[in-house]
């Protein structure tokens, strides 16, 4: 992979730049990706964090362009702080997902939401803003949090996932806001498109994207067996599987892996293949 360098904008296509945040983590690989799209009027997507250098970064790339809409995927803290002060330095407006103030208890400190984040104006699904030259339609994709939204670049047939589809990891699925169910459910909705190009906000573009989806799902659905094949062998407390399934992974991301764990095991629960014993988690039925 080519390494990029931050905060200075890299060429995609006709109407797509993106400026990376130097915000490396874990949880973010190289950063977050903030996305410019247009030649003229443009909108930035997920401005990253209230980072001035990457601020900078992003005021220098529309240098002699009018920045018209401010547009955010979801309110992690890794994507939505920088609009505010994006939008005092560019007058914008700052469009897209609606406002969630919930106290997450996963073990992502980048990823707590925003509290700051304050649209101008909410999209819902299927609504639309645009530019000369673009056009971006919002996608409902609830599951990594429940205000996801995707957006998709009618003109090049593109589509900004945010960090429901990465092209680095699977993403983390955390309850109380993240939900499994509807993160499955958004998948099979991305799946059901035709979509040429995924833009992530972390990762490289993904250029099969269905096949893509697909995968994650397959995935998804792998992970689901492993947990019923531990609990059923008396492996049910969260802790002690996450080792079993995650054994090549860094041990730091464990507790991030045990949220999505937890997800999947609600999401048992609401089907009636699992049911919770105090700290663990034993088998109800088997469908």
């Amino acid at each position: 992979m080519e390494i990029q360098a931050t905060d200075i904008a890299q060429t995609l296509s006709t109407l797509v730049r993106r400026v990376l945040a130097a915000n490396p983590s874990p949880f973010t690989y190289t950063g977050t990706q903030t996305y410019v799209v247009g030649t003229g009027d443009v909108a930035i997507i997920d401005p990253g964090p209230a980072d001035p250098d990457h601020i900078a970064g992003i005021l220098a790339a529309t240098a002699g362009q009018r920045i018209t809409a401010i547009v955010c995927t979801h309110t992690h803290r890794d994507h939505s702080p920088g609009a505010k002060p994006l939008a005092e330095a560019s007058g914008a407006p700052i469009i897209g997902c609606a406002p969630l103030m919930l106290e997450d208890s996963g073990p992502r400190a980048d990823a707590s939401f925003d509290p700051n984040y304050v649209p101008d104006r909410v999209l819902s699904d299927g609504e639309r803003l645009s530019g000369v030259g673009w056009t971006l339609e919002a996608v409902a994709t609830p599951g990594h949090t429940s205000n996801h939204l995707c957006y998709a670049l009618i003109e090049e047939g593109a589509l900004f996932t945010g960090d429901h589809i990465m092209g680095w990891s699977t993403t983390v699925v955390s309850p109380p806001d993240g939900d499994m169910a509807d993160y499955m459910a958004s998948l099979d909705k991305l799946i059901a498109r035709t979509d040429a190009i995924y833009y992530p906000a972390h990762g490289e573009p993904v250029t099969n994207p269905q096949r893509f989806a697909r995968s994650l799902a397959g995935h998804r659905k792998q992970r689901e067996g492993q947990i019923l094949r531990l609990v059923r062998d008396g492996v049910g407390v969260i802790e002690d599987m996450v080792p079993r399934m995650y054994s090549g992974i860094d041990k730091q991301l464990y507790p991030a892996a045990g949220r999505s764990v937890l997800a999947h095991l609600i999401d048992l629960e609401n089907r009636g293949k699992a049911v919770r014993d105090g700290v663990a988690w034993r088998v109800e039925a088997i469908a």
